[in-house]
């Protein structure tokens, strides 16, 4: 029955996962119609285009918000699922911080948007991938931010990576716990290796519970940071860096699915491979 109920959890927090997945691929053409919109408009409509823009972010942000409150409810007692997601890809999970990406990987993406040349080829490469052409004269939007804009950015950076290292540490605790009383003491003294053992569920119970608030920390963290970020930028700059952020979550997703196709298809061939060697000798 234990198996089932765990089972289920697992189904409703993956559910959960593929409908954001879906919704951020629903947002993108609303992204770049209302940022066309906006590119082909000026005063007047210029300003109402703003506003669009504005609501569609502030829309964007409370999507996110939605579904960091479902992760939370869906964490409780089952928070481990999300630290190494089976819905993931290895890619993905092989980059995974608290459940899900760094809020400082926020602020690489507009440095990697707005920066260097090199920096600036990664940018067309994200906006390119899907032939949505930003050839318009208006050129890169984040390229545009002023000196005031970046140093507030610079300052929201170094406090949320001094906020991430904090909560490292944290979890850092809680793995250190499961080398510790009554975790390994347990596991020393029983004859079979993994009996149950009535203190060691409660242990792992409260670890999983420990787990559940950093995850729910961690996502709060996540969609203050971005929130925070859309603050500084203008609408158009904002719109832009979404449409970034939600194409390189995506594309990670998709990467990572041909990756590890490629790797299973490479060790189906070297099987038949050695097979075919052993058969002709």
């Amino acid at each position: 029955m234990e198996n089932n109920k765990a089972k289920n959890i697992e189904q409703a927090q993956e559910s959960c996962y593929q409908e954001w997945m879906g919704l951020q691929s629903r947002r993108i053409p609303e992204i770049k119609q209302a940022l066309s919109q906006r590119r082909s408009h000026d005063g007047a409509a210029e300003a109402n285009a703003d506003d669009k823009l504005r609501d569609l972010t502030k829309m964007i942000i409370g999507d996110f918000r939605y579904y960091a409150e479902k992760r939370a409810n869906l964490s409780h007692r089952c928070s481990s699922n999300y630290y190494a997601p089976s819905w993931n890809t290895p890619l993905e999970n092989a980059l995974i911080w608290m459940g899900g990406c760094r809020p400082s990987s926020f602020f690489r993406l507009v440095y990697a948007l707005c920066g260097s040349q090199t920096e600036f080829r990664v940018t067309q490469f994200l906006r390119n991938i899907d032939g949505y052409d930003y050839s318009d004269g208006s050129g890169a939007s984040l390229s545009d931010l002023t000196a005031e804009q970046l140093a507030k950015i610079n300052v929201l950076h170094v406090k949320v990576i001094d906020d991430e290292e904090k909560m490292t540490k944290k979890v850092s605790s809680l793995q250190e716990d499961a080398a510790d009383i009554p975790i390994a003491t347990a596991a020393y003294a029983e004859e079979h290796v993994g009996e149950p053992n009535a203190a060691v569920d409660q242990a792992l119970d409260k670890q999983e519970e420990a787990l559940a608030s950093l995850l729910a920390e961690a996502d709060n963290l996540r969609v203050d940071t971005l929130a925070k970020i859309i603050e500084i930028l203008t609408p158009v700059q904002a719109a832009d860096f979404m449409l970034a952020g939600k194409k390189l979550h995506l594309s990670m997703h998709e990467w990572g699915t041909m990756r590890d196709r490629r790797r299973r298809e490479c060790i189906i061939n070297d099987a038949g491979d050695d097979a075919g060697g052993e058969g002709g000798k």
